[in-house]
């Protein structure tokens, strides 16, 4: 961005001294200390398509797999553009699907021009094996992961994990699914086969140069988003369905666009699970909200439905979002009822067994200023602090150990973003966490914040309080907004398990 310009945007005199990088530094002793990091964003409103486009789902992985980064092309709204790819003429990667129990060896051929890695999220791995940002395959290199995996059944997903470069590689199609299943899942029956739809979410910025990513400070200051829609990496698709209950599985795999999901027909979603697999019970709503990272298992009945019946999963407008989100009702994918079956399928009562674990067990109660409002921080608009978004006043350094904690104990950790005016989706390497309270804000849990979460959406002015088990996986792990343009700029630290 041109600096005339975005001192014209922000208000600011040409006594500001900007920065390089993504931060931007204020020096005006007349700036007021209540300035805060998201009054100059705007909403980047959404371009529906023709929903013409068949979903497509991406080839499925084994457990021995060869997975190249690389630059290709993918037909994309019916032009071949560049891209990022784990398989040539593809955006995303193969979909895993493993048992719980099965052993991985996964080799990444990174033939890139700069280092790029795996993370695996959702997976209780060793900390080698996570995908830290320390942990890079060169350009040209390779990176072998070899794990077995040990957790319920559930759907995570992979993607890049190199500092300062994740955003830009996640955004240009490097992403893909990684499904886990166990016995006491198949023991309920659920809608599997061709009645189970895996959905990856995404918007992008599409030309015909390829997918384009360039983020302006401010879009740093809100993170990147796109005006097309690809489901898949299908734009504005459709698929056709029978008069019977569907399983889908969603995943928000956008860089920072949160989705208010609905049914244009008013349609009951019943949530399965979430980021950890499973609920206890299943929940039905009308709509709920799904940060970038967060997972939902849902339930859809098209029973009753006439053929030829055309209804759309939307994103309803929503409020609290930030200048930058929430602002625009939009249709992300079609369903077409073209047969009528009969549907003996029943919703199982009873899902899992999911222990609570009380509070009072937490050794600890650590806390996380994730507001980035400066006069929250307690620094002057004068003092020469560059803008960034930072984890109590802190930007990521790899040198750096943030926390310590000891293996096999319980302990809360509290995130504030009570002073701040961006939503933050936290997510935590190496564990799963169990919601406790969320105050300010939405006042409470959502039928999706049951069970166990990897990561936890906070709106501007929110507290969210999390119970983690920290069991035995020894190692150093990171923690970080979700948001990956927050995350890239810094707001990320890390933690070393003991």
């Amino acid at each position: 961005m041109r600096r005339r310009k975005f001192l014209k945007l922000t208000g600011l005199s040409t006594g500001a001294v900007l920065t390089g990088g993504s931060g931007f530094l204020i020096s005006l002793s007349g700036c007021k200390k209540e300035h805060h990091l998201g009054l100059m964003t705007k909403p980047v409103l959404v371009n529906e398509g023709k929903f013409s486009n068949l979903l497509t789902f991406n080839a499925q992985a084994g457990v021995n797999q060869t997975l190249t980064a690389q630059a290709t092309t993918a037909n994309i709204m019916g032009a071949l553009i560049p891209v990022l790819g784990y398989q040539p003429n593809s955006l995303l990667g193969p979909t895993f699907r493993v048992k719980n129990g099965n052993a991985v060896n996964v080799l990444l051929q990174n033939n890139l021009q700069e280092h790029t890695n795996i993370h695996w999220h959702g997976l209780k791995i060793p900390a080698l094996m996570d995908g830290h940002p320390d942990q890079l395959a060169n350009a040209g290199g390779t990176f072998r992961y070899q794990f077995t995996v040990n957790q319920r059944a559930g759907l995570s997903w992979y993607h890049p994990h190199p500092h300062e470069n994740t955003g830009k590689q996640v955004f240009k199609g490097l992403a893909g699914l990684f499904i886990i299943n166990d016995a006491e899942e198949a023991a309920l029956n659920l809608p599997s086969g061709q009645f189970e739809i895996p959905l990856m979410i995404q918007d992008k910025r599409i030309s015909d140069s390829g997918i384009t990513y360039n983020p302006s400070m401010e879009e740093v200051m809100s993170g990147y988003m796109g005006e097309s829609i690809l489901v898949n990496g299908v734009s504005s698709p459709f698929t056709e369905v029978e008069t019977r209950f569907y399983r889908l599985r969603i995943l928000n795999a956008s860089n920072a666009r949160i989705y208010n999901l609905a049914f244009s027909n008013n349609s009951d979603m019943i949530i399965l699970g979430n980021d950890g697999g499973l609920l206890k019970n299943p929940v039905t709503v009308k709509d709920i909200l799904i940060g970038p990272g967060e997972r939902l298992d849902i339930l859809i009945n098209f029973s009753g439905l006439v053929i030829g019946t055309e209804l759309f999963l939307f994103s309803k407008e929503f409020t609290n979002g930030g200048a930058a989100q929430g602002k625009q009702t939009f249709k992300i994918m079609k369903f077409k009822v073209t047969t009528t079956v009969t549907d003996m399928f029943s919703v199982p009562a009873n899902l899992s067994s999911i222990n609570t674990i009380p509070a009072s067990t937490a050794l600890r109660t650590r806390l996380f200023d994730i507001s980035n409002a400066m006069e929250h921080h307690g620094y002057a608009m004068n003092d020469g602090m560059t803008m960034r978004h930072r984890i109590n006043g802190k930007l990521f350094d790899g040198n750096r150990l943030d926390e310590s904690v000891t293996a096999n104990t319980n302990e809360i950790w509290v995130f504030d973003n009570s002073k701040g005016d961006e939503p933050h989706p936290m997510h935590l390497h190496g564990v799963f966490f169990q919601v406790l309270e969320r105050n300010g804000g939405r006042g409470s849990k959502i039928a999706s914040e049951n069970g166990w979460k990897d990561t936890v959406l906070l709106m501007p002015g929110e507290t969210v309080r999390v119970l983690v088990p920290f069991e035995n996986n020894t190692g150093k792990f990171v923690f970080h907004c979700h948001n990956l343009e927050h995350e890239d700029d810094g707001m990320m630290l890390q933690y070393q398990l003991n």
